[in-house]
């Protein structure tokens, strides 16, 4: 039986979670763990298959043979940009937890700007026995923009909650239950949304996507007055210059921000201090490490198995 090559992990997890989810990983082929110092100088040529998250630029020069890379996120937009990036298949990482993570993160905002959770936080602080009438779930629209696996499952959740539902891709979706839009019916989209949320790849169309210019098509006089805008795709979709002037002069009733173009969000950026602003630090769905090994184990199975590889990015979308 020839020797299985071992998997190349280089992720940006703490050493400590890659070394222990590492223990029970890839134990038919073993693995070379970057994070070790042990491996800095390691020969990487015999090398099929890498997991990877934002890897040093030389690297591919370093394993100069892959057959497969995995990404060690949903996201992979900063792996297609690093020169030299071989012509082989790249696989994302799709599991239900993350899914799910990512929803609860996404339903959770909507609800906390539904019932103003801002303005009782504030009468708290001032011992103020004030009511804060809200309107139902099913008075608000939220826009979901990305209609992959995260948006599908976040539109799918909303709607239990009573929400109307509506949503955006680039290209037309039809979805049972839900009405969609595509990219030539942006601005109809918009005029019909409430709550924005953002579950969008990066890619050059997507790019500064959510500018003051965006803001201001979104509905204004619905159920909450104001929109919102809520984001826990990729940081540079957004003009954060533009959501702090579209928060101050009104344009915007709040926002939720999981993402941020410049990570972590430096202390002095003026989004800290905005009141009806949550700031999350790009933790509303964390790949959790083991379910991330149990992931790529099964997509090596099947490629050595001769089957398709699951979740393949397709490099002219960018996703």
């Amino acid at each position: 039986m020839p020797v299985k090559s071992p998997v190349l992990v280089d992720l940006k997890f703490t050493p400590e979670a890659i070394a222990a989810a590492l223990k029970t990983a890839f134990a038919d082929r073993g693995s070379i763990n970057l994070a070790d110092p042990a491996n800095k100088g390691a020969d990487l040529s015999q090398v099929d298959y890498a997991l990877l998250w934002k890897p040093e630029a030389d690297l591919f020069q370093r394993a100069p043979n892959l057959k497969v890379i995995f990404s060690g996120g949903a996201g992979v937009d900063s792996m297609l940009n690093i020169p030299g990036l071989p012509d082989i298949p790249i696989v994302r990482f799709v599991d239900r937890s993350l899914t799910v993570r990512m929803t609860e993160w996404v339903v959770l905002q909507c609800l906390m700007h539904l019932r103003d959770v801002f303005g009782h936080f504030r009468h708290q602080r001032k011992r103020v026995w004030g009511h804060l009438p809200a309107p139902e779930a099913r008075e608000v629209t939220v826009g979901v923009m990305g209609l992959g696996i995260l948006g599908l499952d976040a539109a799918a959740k909303l709607k239990v909650m009573g929400f109307n539902v509506i949503g955006w891709s680039r290209q037309k979706k039809h979805i049972d239950g839900m009405e969609t839009f595509d990219a030539s019916e942006l601005d109809a989209f918009l005029a019909r949304t409430d709550i924005l949320v953002g579950l969008l790849p990066l890619t050059p169309e997507t790019t500064g996507l959510y500018n003051g210019s965006l803001f201001s098509r979104l509905r204004r006089g619905g159920a909450l007055g104001k929109p919102v805008f809520i984001n826990a795709g990729r940081g540079k979709s957004q003009v954060q210059a533009d959501i702090v002037s579209a928060i101050e002069t009104g344009v915007l009733g709040g926002a939720s921000l999981d993402v941020f173009d410049v990570e972590p969000l430096p202390m002095d950026d003026p989004l800290w201090g905005l009141e009806n602003v949550v700031i999350t630090p790009h933790d509303a769905a964390v790949s959790e490490e083991h379910s991330l090994m149990r992931h790529i184990e099964e997509q090596i199975a099947r490629f050595e198995r001769g089957e398709p590889l699951q979740y393949l990015v397709d490099r002219s979308r960018g996703y």
